[in-house]
């Protein structure tokens, strides 16, 4: 691990750093190593989008000399920054930012922006609209509504570092979406709202995953081409006691999101024979 001067408690500026950034700091009194504050210092401007996708970052040899540190510590940060996905390196050329490719974990009943602020990313939402509609067949029928009953129909687009990353297009029960409609849908998850604030516990939720092709209004708000490939998700959000309370239609960039999921192999004595 390398050495730092332990006097050096002075604020430090990082070549190669946007102007006006917060001047990073490392400390031999820290229980961290040097190389983790390091990763950490460029990770979160990587994740506050101080630095852009394929910026250039500072050469080896710039942040050696702005953290008094070896080279074998520098590229320790490195090397975890890019095992997590955040840079690439070039021959000959240098260190640059990645574009941003989260992950969800299917093993978890989560809303989007609660899995992804664990993680350490930046998102909100821009909310489109909210208004109760006529539900088609198929919402009536995965809410399981009584003839002629209406719900509200929620439209976000969800963003990820600042950077548009799903449409989302969410139905609820009217008595649930009446009282959404005066909520702060732009910072908070609906699954976050439904269990603190109307005590409502959620069990389970069954998805189908597939492909679309971006048509014009997806493609504007996604920000990609139209005709690009998007990955389609449909949800449906059951309480603990097992009734349907949550329908989306989820949109997301396929260049920029994915899903992960643990599957178990079933032991050989449970296989059906």
């Amino acid at each position: 691990m390398g050495k730092a001067d332990p006097a050096s408690t002075k604020p430090l500026t990082l070549v190669g750093a946007p102007a006006g950034s917060h001047p990073p700091r490392v400390s031999l009194a820290s229980s961290l190593p040097l190389y983790t504050q390091i990763k950490e210092i460029l990770r979160a401007r990587i994740l506050d989008g101080s630095y852009q996708p394929h910026q250039q970052m500072p050469s080896e040899s710039e942040m050696m000399a702005t953290f008094n540190v070896s080279r074998i510590t520098v590229r320790q940060a490195l090397n975890d920054l890019q095992n997590e996905g955040l840079i690439f390196r070039l021959h000959g050329k240098g260190t640059f930012v990645s574009k941003p490719k989260a992950f969800q974990d299917l093993g978890r009943l989560q809303g989007f922006g609660e899995a992804m602020r664990q993680m350490g990313y930046e998102t909100f939402a821009r909310v489109l609209s909210v208004k109760t509609v006529t539900p088609s067949a198929q919402v009536a029928e995965k809410l399981q509504l009584p003839k002629r009953a209406k719900v509200t129909e929620l439209q976000r687009v969800r963003f990820l570092n600042r950077e548009p990353i799903s449409l989302d297009v969410t139905y609820v029960p009217t008595s649930i979406g009446q009282r959404l409609a005066k909520e702060d849908l732009a910072a908070r998850d609906v699954f976050v709202i439904l269990e603190n604030d109307y005590g409502l516990s959620l069990g389970h939720a069954e998805l189908q995953i597939g492909s679309t092709l971006a048509d014009e209004p997806l493609a504007t708000q996604l920000k990609v081409e139209e005709g690009s490939p998007v990955l389609f998700i449909e949800r449906t959000t059951h309480t603990a006691d097992g009734a349907p309370i949550d329908y989306e239609h989820l949109y997301y960039r396929g260049d920029a999101f994915q899903y992960k999921v643990r599957v178990d192999r079933v032991p050989l004595t449970e296989r059906a024979t």
